[in-house]
């Protein structure tokens, strides 16, 4: 049972209690999720129905544990049908009531928003990790070493570039729902910078000193060893890139270069997250922004998941398929379109 310190203990004042029966089906794959549920008592678990018959489980959850909580920020489809492994005591909590809360603006209601960002985060990172462990056909020779530090030590940040970059914020997919005075605090916050092609933004494994919105041009985003590279994404106009790891007070997880000559406007860590932090006109919106950017992400990294499966079932690898199939389907709930 949730106590005063459990990040979602403050979801019960919108969540209604449930119970299911032994063998009672909570969710079904295929359907409109509706919300998330938080198990008091009892076991549940998450199995998807295999091409050609059968089935899989992919995930099980017991007391305290949480699902379907990407279900609170974004419309999607259940991807898994969880069923009661036990009889069943819960809470639900319903994706309007959950936006309805957050609408208020209470400090704990951000707080809980910002406890499922980190949730998310955290499988993300997990996902990413579980597919850099495969070989893919995008794999790529690695171009050139790695910087061995700061490959932005010593490039000039100012509050001007040479065309007028706060012209463009407004129209910038990331400023969705913001109005001017969100997007002058959070412009006000960082300074831009502007490189040319082929140039280093950040390395893995490095400090997360600040994030970067790409206002011009274009950043690769990419996965390296130290024979190989692949791509993870290419970030342009109104792309924010490193916000996961400032976040989460973690080293750099990916690689970013330079693909065309870009603009960027640099946010360092503290600025960030004294925005992310707070409870103003902007926090909202820039959590709304962040939750929009992370589903991007993962449905980037839920498309390579479904090559690798389609892979290592051409080549006949069925184990392998069926491990990426739980990697796919263990998070419950996927992104509508």
């Amino acid at each position: 049972m949730p106590t005063a310190k459990h990040p979602f203990a403050h979801l019960l004042a919108v969540a209604r209690e449930v119970s299911f029966m032994k063998g009672a089906e909570l969710v079904r794959q295929g359907e409109a999720s509706r919300g998330c549920f938080l198990i008091r008592a009892g076991s549940v678990e998450a199995r998807i129905a295999l091409p050609g018959g059968g089935s899989l489980a992919v995930a099980q959850f017991r007391d305290g544990d949480m699902f379907g909580e990407m279900a609170l920020i974004e419309r999607g489809v259940v991807s898994a049908t969880v069923v009661a492994q036990s009889n069943v005591d819960a809470w639900f909590v319903g994706r309007d009531d959950f936006r309805a809360l957050v609408a208020s603006r209470e400090v704990a209601a951000l707080e809980i928003q910002r406890a499922i960002t980190r949730a998310l985060s955290d499988k993300l990172r997990a996902l990413n990790d579980r597919v850099k462990g495969y070989s893919a056909v995008e794999d790529r020779p690695a171009a050139g070493a790695a910087p061995a530090a700061d490959p932005l030590a010593g490039i000039e940040r100012s509050r001007h570039a040479s065309f007028d970059w706060k012209a463009f914020l407004c129209v910038l997919p990331f400023f969705e729902g913001f109005d001017a005075g969100d997007i002058d605090e959070l412009a006000s916050a960082g300074r831009v910078l502007e490189l040319p092609r082929g140039a280093w933004a950040f390395a893995a494994g490095r400090p997360a000193d600040s994030c970067y919105l790409v206002v011009r041009g274009a950043l690769e985003v990419f996965t390296r060893t130290e024979t190989r590279e692949r791509r993870v994404a290419i970030a342009g106009p109104g792309e924010l890139v490193g916000f996961m790891a400032v976040i989460n007070a973690a080293p750099r997880a990916n690689n970013a270069r330079v693909r065309e000559a870009c603009c960027l406007l640099e946010i360092p860590r503290a600025a960030f997250l004294e925005i992310y932090n707070g409870a103003s006109g902007a926090t909202v919106s820039l959590h709304h922004a962040i939750h929009r950017s992370l589903m991007r992400s993962i449905g980037r990294t839920n498309t390579q998941l479904t090559r690798l499966i389609s892979h290592a079932r051409l080549t006949a690898a069925e184990a392998r398929a069926v491990e990426l199939e739980a990697a796919l389907h263990g998070q419950i709930w996927r992104a509508e379109g």
